[in-house]
């Protein structure tokens, strides 16, 4: 495998917005709306408007950088072209860590579904999803693609079931449609609306997957722009969708007391013999999550070790596959350091921060382009950069000071290796 073959383009527009739709309708929704409910309540569905907004806010950044910027990176490249290394680097490395914590939670995730039972089991489980997904994407983009397809068509009908049915039943008993004073759902006010927006905004984040396979898509001018809003309008309806039939299902106080609504909400409507639904549907749509990641992540982890801000190595690329080998195997290793070493469900905060602040840097870029390929007003960008950050702060305290903490020891290690090679 050699180190100096390039990336191919061989991704179209409907293999684009499969993995824009495979990236987002992942397992964050079998737990995210729960979630949600349990902080926004009654107003579970303004929650999901300003995720919605932002998403699209955020997309029409990425889609207008990556028509412009056609290459490998994301916002980690786009950061770098407009706004200079330093805030480059920031975004990148929010990237790079928040989601390799991502990763992990997907397959730790996936293991809880597929093996319930002792935590040793499960996390071996989950090493051998995450060797599975990178063996995957080691066979090149095109197989990334079609293992998506595969699995996101069950899910997405899963999914349907749930809303078809959900629409269609009575709803809960006249107790449970209305958040009791002292329960999850009680007494929502702004900060709770915000609060359950972050956390329902990281099932809309895989539209940004694309952008960061850029240099793999084939008139990505024109392709990246189709393909991002076409993945986004289709999850923000099935989300839509989704959250009216779990609250009709569960009503409000199920819905924010449920660590797992689907399953749930399949028990009332189709009966316990049909739980195994929605536990295929959570299991499949971790490995379409997990697939996704370690495809972007090693391309972003690409773009990093072209411009000397990971080591060098990590930018080499198959010339069979066209795949950055060296990338996905160091991702993966990283990946099962985590799973062996920590509990990941504790860092799923950590991995909303540094995705916020990525998203950030990818709105003020958007701000200083002066080829606008996407027509939006520039005040747009500029509302998507503080509404990232505003809805960073509203995680938990602990999560903000860990994440802050990440960040400053990435700044650190890029000034040290800046100053080196100045005295060089």
């Amino acid at each position: 495998m050699g180190g100096h073959a390039g990336l191919q383009r061989r991704l179209g527009l409907p293999g684009a917005v499969v993995v824009g739709i495979g990236s987002m309708v992942g397992a964050g929704v079998f737990t995210a709306l729960g979630l949600a409910a349990a902080r926004a309540g009654t107003l579970l569905l303004a929650a999901l408007a300003v995720a919605g907004v932002l998403a699209w806010i955020n997309a029409t950044s990425t889609a207008q950088l990556a028509a412009v910027h056609p290459t490998s990176g994301g916002a980690y490249t786009f950061g770098r072209r407009q706004l200079g290394p330093w805030a480059g680097f920031l975004a990148g490395w929010g990237f790079v860590t928040g989601k390799s914590a991502s990763i992990a939670a997907m397959a730790y995730t996936f293991a809880l579904y597929a093996v319930p039972g002792t935590d040793g089991t499960a996390r071996w489980v989950a090493v051998a999803a995450v060797v599975l997904v990178t063996g995957v994407n080691l066979l090149g983009i095109t197989r990334t693609v079609q293992a998506t397809v595969a699995i996101v068509v069950p899910v997405v009908l899963i999914l349907a079931l749930v809303v078809v049915a959900g629409l269609a039943s009575p709803g809960p008993d006249a107790g449970h449609g209305r958040a009791e004073v002292g329960s999850p759902g009680a007494d929502p006010g702004l900060w709770s609306v915000l609060q359950g927006a972050g956390l329902l905004f990281f099932a809309f984040a895989g539209y940004a997957r694309i952008a960061t396979l850029g240099e793999e898509v084939r008139s990505p001018r024109r392709t990246i722009p189709r393909a991002v809003f076409g993945a986004l309008a289709f999850t923000l309806v099935l989300y839509v969708l989704l959250a009216v039939a779990l609250h009709r299902t569960l009503g409000v106080d199920g819905l924010a007391t449920s660590a797992s609504p689907v399953r749930d909400a399949v028990a009332l409507l189709l009966g316990p013999d049909w739980i195994w639904l929605a536990v295929l549907g959570a299991a499949l749509a971790s490995l379409g999550s997990m697939l996704n990641l370690v495809a972007g992540l090693s391309r972003t982890g690409l773009a990093m070790a072209r411009e000397g801000d990971l080591p060098r190595p990590l930018a080499a690329v198959s010339p069979r596959t066209s795949v950055p080998w060296v990338a996905q195997l160091v991702t993966a290793g990283a990946v099962i350091v985590l799973l062996l070493s920590a509990d990941v469900l504790t860092v799923v905060g950590f991995s909303s921060f540094g995705v916020l602040v990525y998203y950030a840097v990818a709105n003020l870029a958007a701000f200083t382009l002066t080829e606008r390929v996407v027509r939006a007003p520039r005040w747009l960008n500029l509302a998507g950069a503080l509404l990232c950050l505003v809805l960073a702060l509203t995680l938990p305290w602990v999560s903000v000071l860990v994440m802050v903490g990440v960040f400053a020891v990435g700044l650190a290690g890029r000034a040290m290796v800046v100053w080196r090679r100045g005295r060089r």
